[in-house]
């Protein structure tokens, strides 16, 4: 089994270049994904985040009320601290279980948007960078998400920087261009993976 950690700042085009690799042949853990199935409904996540955070973070059919917890965390250092001791133990969890049961032979690609920020480098065979320049991040965040500037900013300057990001980087995708020019390079990548997966590592 490879293990790849796959991240890029907001707006890089991560889940792009996720989507290319699976179709591939790669096993996507997606720990967003994976972090929004601990909170659902009857979680012990759930509960835990509304012990921690209040009822208002609820919305009034029992779910998480993402954007309320957002306003919370996004710009409170220690909540978020606090929210991630509930939530990434149990994304790990889940993500190993997903691993295991991929077998021996997968290429398996954990897409961590905060795998920088969170010193998880070690633990992947590769990490793989999607890279844009900040210009581009902010361009995607407010033309393709409809997010405003100032939230598109404040997003950003919550993850690592740009060279923080590459320091960890053994592969670094460039997605500062068009999405054509982004498949031949992920199809190069995932040729190195498959050689380097078919040598044993």
């Amino acid at each position: 089994m490879l293990r790849l950690g796959l991240t890029g700042g907001i707006g890089a085009g991560k889940s792009e270049v996720s989507r290319l690799l699976t179709s591939y042949g790669a096993v996507l853990i997606d720990s967003d994904r994976i972090a929004r199935e601990v909170v659902e409904p009857g979680t012990p996540g759930l509960t835990a985040v509304a012990a921690e955070f209040g009822p208002e973070v609820l919305t009034a059919d029992g779910a998480l009320d993402r954007p309320k917890l957002g306003g919370i965390v996004f710009g409170d250092p220690e909540r978020l601290r606090a929210l991630n001791a509930i939530v990434h133990p149990l994304v790990r969890a889940r993500s190993a279980e997903l691993e295991a049961a991929a077998g021996p032979d997968a290429i398996v690609v954990h897409d961590v948007p905060l795998l920088v920020e969170n010193g998880m480098a070690a633990l992947y065979d590769l990490v793989v960078v999607v890279d844009a320049s900040p210009g581009t991040q902010l361009d995607r965040l407010v033309r393709q998400r409809g997010m405003a500037e100032s939230e598109a900013r404040q997003r950003m300057a919550a993850q690592a920087t740009r060279e923080e990001r590459r320091a960890v980087a053994d592969v670094v995708i460039d997605n500062d261009g068009p999405l054509e020019q982004l498949e031949p390079q992920v199809r190069a990548v995932w040729q190195q993976l498959s050689e380097r997966a078919a040598a044993g590592n």
